[in-house]
């Protein structure tokens, strides 16, 4: 069984991104690790080189800066830059890692496991991870019907799949046609860490953004603006290899006692309340699952 592993990346350092931790914390399982580079004007590229594992492969690339965003698909140079660096990948498994996610060293086995058990089973055409967003500060997750709790990082790589944006696959069922992957599971959870970064570095990366997204005019990000009921504690340990990244804090993340929830996170509450009554899940997934 070979695996590979990929990502994409622009401008990592400078919007504040913990890649080098995400790249670390995937190495050990993966036979190569190949990145779609795009255009930086910070460290990236240094910082990348730095790591010296020989298993790295950097594929330099363009985005395209005149790509709509009012058009039928939103945010699909992220999709471009995504595919292409799934493209390269020649193993049996491709595993996607955005570069705000990092794997926990306890979970490397089960997530070998979960790739062996289901190599020759033709059902299964993805594998799926659950997720933690950390939200403020390293002791707080985000966890509600708004923010998604599981996902496909894991892709059978003998299969048509593209991706028209970042976050999950597209399975070619034909030439006009396409369909979100069946999965398995793997036991395993993926640490998410882009809400960690500064504000600063927050609306930083929003500006980048914005213009492959929508034309609406930039809302500054303040984390102390969400809605409290959606904030958990976390107890749980971080991964080894993000744990240097990770600015000190104390407490759970303090939101604003002031702020008034939006019309969404009030649905969001309630949709909370009816997980809990009825004990599942109702966040949306981009995956069928397969048992």
């Amino acid at each position: 069984m070979k695996v590979s592993g990929f990502t994409f990346l622009r401008n990592g350092q400078r919007l504040g991104y913990p890649f080098v931790a995400s790249i670390r914390s995937i190495l050990p399982l993966v036979d190569e690790f190949v990145i779609a580079l795009g255009p930086c004007d910070d460290d990236t590229e240094k910082m990348l080189r730095e790591i010296g594992d020989a298993k790295i492969r950097v594929i330099p690339t363009q985005w395209n800066e005149n790509l709509r965003s009012d058009y039928s698909v939103k945010g699909f140079v992220y999709g471009q830059q995504k595919s292409i660096a799934l493209f390269n990948c020649t193993g049996d498994w491709a595993f996607y890692l955005e570069a705000d996610e990092v794997l926990h060293e306890a979970d490397l086995p089960k997530i070998r496991t979960a790739m062996e058990k289901y190599l020759n089973d033709e059902r299964v055409e993805a594998l799926a991870f659950d997720y933690l967003h950390f939200y403020g500060n390293k002791n707080t997750i985000a966890w509600s019907p708004g923010w998604y709790r599981s996902e496909v990082r894991i892709i059978r790589n003998t299969i048509p799949v593209w991706s028209s944006e970042a976050l999950f696959f597209n399975v070619v069922t034909d030439h006009k046609k396409s369909r979100y992957p069946r999965a398995a599971h793997t036991g395993a959870t993926i640490y998410h860490y882009g809400w960690v970064r500064s504000e600063a570095q927050m609306n930083l990366k929003s500006a980048s953004v914005l213009k492959f997204w929508n034309n609406r005019t930039l809302t500054p990000v303040k984390y102390s603006q969400i809605d409290a009921a959606a904030l958990k504690l976390f107890s749980g340990t971080h991964p080894q290899a993000v744990q240097d990244w990770l600015p000190a804090a104390a407490g759970i993340f303090p939101a604003d006692p002031n702020y008034r929830p939006t019309a969404r996170e009030k649905k969001h509450r309630r949709m909370l309340w009816l997980e809990n009554l009825l004990g599942r899940q109702f966040s949306k997934k981009h995956y069928r699952r397969v048992n």
